[in-house]
Parts: structure tokens; sequence; C-alpha cells
């Protein structure tokens, strides 16, 4: 086995969801599940076929978005795994929808940080075995820290 990081590229303010599912249909109804969760979110999705032609799927509603997800997703070569670039909305807009769908296995990040991701290959094919999801804790947070992310989450939405 050797194991190998795969840097995710993309523009910094673009966040994105990366996970593993067990079935093709994963492209069609991701892209609708995206599209009735938030229908002004523009994405890009593609699919790493696992048998077969092993081919790239890909969908989504913005060519850029499309292009990057496609970049990456061969990038990666993991067998059923799938990523999913977003602008106009954040992974917290559509992650119930995608954890929802019958054939995702699992999420390994959802984010618009820096991401490697731990890839393994055998002689069969290629795995994901985790992700790097940003940089390492620098201390615990202060009195002010609790009161700054208090004031961001009602300053943008996220509570009252």
């Amino acid at each position: 086995m050797v194991l190998s990081i795969v840097t995710i590229e993309k523009p910094e303010a673009v966040n994105f969801i990366l996970g593993q599912s067990h079935f093709i249909k994963t492209v069609e109804d991701m892209h609708e599940a995206v599209v009735q969760a938030n229908s002004a979110m523009l994405f890009g999705l593609a699919f790493c076929e696992s048998s077969g032609p092993a081919l790239v799927r890909y969908s989504g509603n913005n060519a850029a978005l499309i292009d990057l997800a496609k970049k990456n997703a061969l990038a990666l070569s993991c067998g059923h795994s799938f990523i999913l670039f977003m602008e106009n909305g954040f992974p917290i807009n559509i992650l119930n929808a995608v954890k929802n769908l019958p054939e995702v296995c699992r999420i390994f990040c959802a984010t618009a940080n820096p991401v490697e991701v731990i890839v393994a290959e055998t002689e069969q094919g290629r795995g994901i075995m985790g992700v790097i999801d940003g940089v390492a804790s620098k201390g615990i947070e202060s009195e002010a820290d609790i009161v700054q992310r208090k004031i961001f989450l009602r300053t943008i939405g996220y509570k009252l």
C-alpha cells in the first residue's frame, strides 16, 4: 500500500463537501437534493465511479464549479468518492439533504478551509483514509473570543 496526499485545489472562499457514496445514482440524486434545498446555490459535483468504465461522473449548474469538481475528483481518483463545490450558500444549507440521500455513506469534510486528503493506493485501486481540514488548534478560546464568536453567529443570521 502507498499513502499519498492530494491537496484540494480551489479558490479560497469556495466551500465544498467531500464524501463517499455507493452508487452511480448519486450524481442525479445529489443534484436534485442541492436544488431542492437551496435553489439559489451555484454548484459543481463530481463522483468517481468505482467499477465498469470507472469514469468521473459529473453534474451541476455552474460550468466553472463543475470543472473544479471534475479536476479534483480526477486528482483523487478514489472509488465512490464525491466532491461538491458551491457558491451562494454554505455546506450548512445543504448538508442534511446530502447526508439523507440513501446512497451517501459518509462525509469526510464540509469546509472552505485548505484541505489535504490522505489517499491509500493498492493494486486494486485508491481510497480516502481521511482528511486534514484547515490548521492545527492554536489554543483555547478566551472570554473575549466567546463574545466575538457569539456576535459573529448572530451577525450572519445563524443564531438569534
